[in-house]
């Protein structure tokens, strides 16, 4: 095993000298591979290739680990991998200026998009999964631009 120093691109660190940045960790059964996924694929910036990965996506960073137990700063809680299934309780959201160009785009560099993008009035949309099957929205606001919006539900509505 070696002591190698990993590589990292301080200025796109997410490291904030005031304030905050918010970015999002998940945890990936192959760091490589997930890497791969969001920086050839989706286009981002590799900032740190591992321990943890760190990958510039517009204008936020996605960082990547395995999953691992109970450390001295979040004692009795185990970090375990996504199980890829039909019900999710949150998902990444990326909002795009061209689905359509988006969608040619990642599919010509391996991204399997579960529909083609579809226009549902307030915006287009359409989603896929990375390799370890987290779910990723991409969406485009169209009708929201001009005052169309979803229809509430008749839960959400008051009284």
């Amino acid at each position: 095993m070696t002591d190698r120093k990993p590589a990292i691109d301080l200025e796109n660190l997410p490291a904030p000298e005031t304030g905050m940045v918010v970015t999002l960790f998940l945890t990936v059964r192959r760091v490589a591979r997930s890497r791969a996924f969001y920086s050839e694929v989706l286009g981002g910036q590799v900032v740190l290739e591992e321990n943890p990965c760190i990958v510039k996506l517009a204008n936020s960073w996605v960082i990547m680990n395995p999953g691992g137990g109970p450390t001295p700063d979040k004692p009795d809680i185990t970090v375990v991998d996504y199980e890829p299934g039909d019900t999710v309780s949150s998902f990444m959201n990326l909002r795009v200026a061209d689905i359509d160009a988006v969608y040619r785009d990642w599919s010509a560099k391996g991204a399997t998009f579960l529909t083609p993008p579809l226009d549902r009035g307030p915006e287009k949309r359409c989603y896929l999964r990375d390799p370890d099957g987290y779910l990723i929205e991409v969406g485009q606001a169209t009708g929201m631009l001009e005052g169309v919006f979803a229809k509430k539900r008749p839960e959400d509505l008051p009284g």
